[in-house]
């Protein structure tokens, strides 16, 4: 089915990414300051209002659906709202239903995800150095991580690892990182930090061009340009010593903005258009005002028309303040 929602530049609307929490049990140092401030509760929505709100994007054409948080799997309950949502992938309505996680309780979740039709998730995992995982998350266990991709392999879910490119911390091992992935059967995707929220360091001195990274890993490894793709910006090329994949998210040195397809739910009801631009649609409103989907619907129609063409990303050194004032956290990638 096509999908009910294009933009103004006539891209389909096919993927929604739900931030169902903007807590985390990590303190990831691009990410988020040591120190946050989380949202009352009372301004979440509830389970079912995110089903509810999930079912209308499906209903609309919504192909693909990622939750993602802070870290989805601290939120309580949260099996309760996969299974709920995972009737849309029985019917045939949806076709994918994935995560991001950083992993620290996918020991404990990974079997009731797969028994919920969860074939496929993303695993943040910036270095395989004990100490030095410890000082980039300050409160996580890289065991405990291991231990998460173990039992989510062992379910029989596709992990994809995820990391962050920073200068001077993981620039190095990427090479290792991907000999680990690649060893087990998983994709890495590299990504560029951004430049969204408050830290306490200064983005400037992270901020690692993956242009520089492509060029230093073709110094080790054969890379191919493929066409291959999930839904999402990476742009992947296969590793021919490993037979691996391997993707660039660079949202920095080029944009990625002209196959968009998706847009971004926050955990608050709070609809984003783009990840890079403030504007908003207040869905919460509409969801919790009337007993029916017609204004809820009629809003995200209203925001779709609204939706911009592209981000405008820049670190800039002269101000030291974020392109983005919130938090990555709150809109979960």
């Amino acid at each position: 089915m096509q999908s009910d929602m294009i933009d103004p530049f006539g891209r389909a609307i096919t993927y929604l990414r739900v931030s169902v929490t903007d807590r985390c049990d990590f303190r990831c140092t691009y990410c988020m300051a040591e120190d946050m401030t989380f949202l009352p509760k009372k301004d979440l929505l509830s389970l079912e209002e995110l089903d509810r709100l999930t079912t209308v994007f499906v209903e609309k054409g919504v192909k693909k659906l990622r939750l993602t948080g802070g870290e989805p799997l601290v939120r309580k309950n949260i099996m309760h709202l996969v299974r709920q949502i995972s009737r849309h992938l029985d019917s045939g309505a949806l076709e994918e239903l994935t995560l991001t996680t950083n992993g620290s309780l996918l020991s404990r979740f990974a079997a009731e995800l797969a028994d919920c039709g969860v074939k496929r998730i993303n695993v943040s995992l910036d270095t395989l150095d004990t100490d030095k995982f410890r000082q980039i998350t300050r409160w996580g266990s890289l065991d405990r991580v291991m231990a998460g991709i173990d039992a989510a392999q062992a379910a029989g879910i596709h992990i994809k690892l995820n990391a962050v490119a920073l200068k001077n911390f993981n620039e190095f091992e990427i090479p290792e990182l991907l000999r680990f992935a690649h060893g087990r059967g998983m994709d890495l995707t590299v990504i560029e930090t951004m430049p969204m929220g408050e830290i306490d360091g200064d983005r400037t001195d992270q901020y690692l061009p993956l242009s520089l990274l492509r060029a230093s890993l073709e110094r080790l490894f054969t890379l191919s340009d493929i066409p291959f793709k999930t839904g999402g910006p990476a742009r992947y090329v296969e590793v021919a010593e490993t037979g691996g994949r391997l993707g660039f998210i660079t949202p920095m040195t080029h944009n990625f903005c002209e196959s968009c397809n998706r847009v971004r739910l926050t955990c608050t009801g709070t609809l984003y258009m783009c990840l890079g631009q403030e504007d908003a649609a207040d869905l919460r409103t509409p969801l919790r005002v009337s007993e029916g989907n017609e204004r809820v619907s009629a809003a995200i129609d209203e925001a779709i028309g609204r939706k911009p063409k592209g981000h405008d990303f820049v670190i800039d050194r002269r101000t030291r303040r974020p392109a983005v004032s919130r938090h990555m956290s709150v809109t979960g990638g």
